[in-house]
């Protein structure tokens, strides 16, 4: 897992403790779209057998957790909402170049990063839950965001050479940390 230059604040803990439902109403959006963005992966780039197959599995998984999210959100009454934009993950993408190889490993990197921060931000907050299910699920959803981000740092060095893709890898945490702090703290994912 790549080093976050920041950690989460303790202000967006509160917010989401705060607001709990709507947290839950946004990550269950969070967990559909990491999935249509795996099967978006398989759709640009069919060619690359690796990819396919990560991305296949990846986005069976997160489907999944989307499922999952479903349950919980019918078990508190609580109704599914439509996509609100994510500002955390448009700021980054906006940092992806263009040029076909550098859009395909800054697409594999930001993809990491995303699941890095979800990763991070799952873990702070299953250790703020109470014991029990709820923070079960969310200790298992943090180790499943990590597993992930490692898929994608895996893909990335299979298809670039490790020096490349640590250098940018490193400018794109440098960039993260910068819009994170930007981002109004509010009960979301990201």
């Amino acid at each position: 897992m790549p080093k976050l230059r920041i950690a989460s604040s303790k202000e967006w803990l509160e917010a989401v403790l705060g607001d709990f439902d709507a947290f839950l109403i946004d990550h269950a959006g969070c967990e559909r779209k990491a999935s249509a963005t795996a099967l978006s992966l398989v759709s640009h780039y069919p060619d690359r057998r690796e990819l396919v197959q990560a991305m296949a599995l990846l986005a069976r998984e997160e489907l999944e957790h989307f499922h999952q999210m479903l349950w919980l959100l019918q078990s508190r009454d609580l109704v599914l909402q439509r996509d609100e934009k994510d500002l955390y993950v448009q700021s980054l993408r906006r940092e992806i170049r263009s040029g076909a190889d550098d859009y395909f490993l800054d697409r594999l990197l930001v993809s990491g990063i995303v699941e890095a921060r979800g990763c991070e931000r799952f873990g702070q907050l299953a250790e703020a839950l109470e014991p029990g299910k709820l923070r079960d699920f969310y200790r298992e959803i943090s180790r499943s965001e990590s597993r992930h981000h490692a898929v994608f740092h895996r893909l990335a060095r299979s298809y670039f050479d490790s020096p490349v893709v640590e250098q940018r890898q490193s400018e794109l945490l440098d960039r993260e940390a910068e819009i994170l702090q930007a981002l109004p703290v509010r009960p979301v994912v990201h």
